[in-house]
């Protein structure tokens, strides 16, 4: 399988997601160290573990990671999963296999979600369908439409 790196465009940084609130504030679980400290600055951190109200859009949405090792979603260079990936290849890392797998999983999570939210929701209106906002949220996708 080829997928063209051109077509991996998510619209927001890491930097801007965590600004927003993702994984209610404890993805890294305090372990920020080898990313650049400005992406922290105004982060949405949690000091002692998952706090939805830390989201965006306040509410939990999602799998554990248990449940995404279970599902084989986790790899051993990256064993906090996709966000992990998505904030080393920001950074500069490159694993061409890794990458390919996690490109495709990231070009298939958007239009599925995106397509539910504008089908069931009047444009603008966020409170419709959180947890599918935030989840496109954690995916890089901008759920603000």
């Amino acid at each position: 399988m080829f997928v063209n790196k051109l077509q991996f465009k998510p619209d927001l940084t890491p930097k801007k997601m965590l600004e927003l609130g993702v994984f209610g504030g404890w993805y890294f679980e305090k372990k920020f160290d080898e990313y650049p400290a400005s992406w922290f600055k105004k982060a949405k951190i949690s000091s002692n573990g998952f706090d939805e109200t830390l989201n965006c859009f306040g509410i939990n949405a999602g799998l554990t990671r248990e449940e995404w090792n279970k599902k084989g979603w986790i790899f051993s260079g990256d064993p906090l999963g996709w966000f992990q990936w998505y904030c080393r290849y920001t950074i500069g890392r490159r694993l061409p296999e890794i990458d390919e797998i996690q490109i495709s999983r990231w070009r298939a999570f958007g239009p599925r979600h995106i397509g539910g939210i504008k089908k069931n929701c009047e444009k603008g209106v966020l409170n419709c369908r959180k947890r599918q906002r935030q989840a496109l949220l954690q995916w890089g996708y901008n759920p603000f439409f």
